[in-house]
């Protein structure tokens, strides 16, 4: 999976063809030397992933809180007519152990602080 790093252990994927499926696809992210956050974008995760019923957004979630890493997932939200994905990207995005942003540098920005 081609990845680049940023300063403070900021690794975002750049292989538009990586396909996170599962909690299990996340532990092998979390193996680059340093790592303290990963930036993804939403083409990157598993369409099921925003339908949270399946639970694999909390999976993920967990995956994050356990080992303490934090998420940025890049992409255009504006539009979701789901209120349960709707309050589901505001609590997280109120708390920042994974948030929902328009580009890298409102990610980078939030990490870097």
């Amino acid at each position: 999976m081609k990845t680049k790093i940023y300063k403070n252990g900021i690794v975002e994927i750049i292989d538009s063809n990586a396909l996170i499926t599962n909690a299990d696809d996340v532990l092998d992210l979390f193996c680059v030397d340093g790592c303290s956050a990963i930036i993804v974008k939403k083409e990157n995760l598993i369409d099921d992933f925003f339908n949270l019923s399946t639970g694999i957004a909390g999976e993920i979630l967990q995956k994050f809180s356990t080992y303490n890493m934090r998420m940025a997932i890049i992409g255009d939200f504006e539009n979701i007519k789901s209120k349960s994905l709707n309050d589901f990207i505001y609590e997280s995005n109120k708390i920042k152990r994974i948030i929902f942003v328009k580009t890298v540098e409102d990610a980078l920005k939030i990490f870097n602080k």
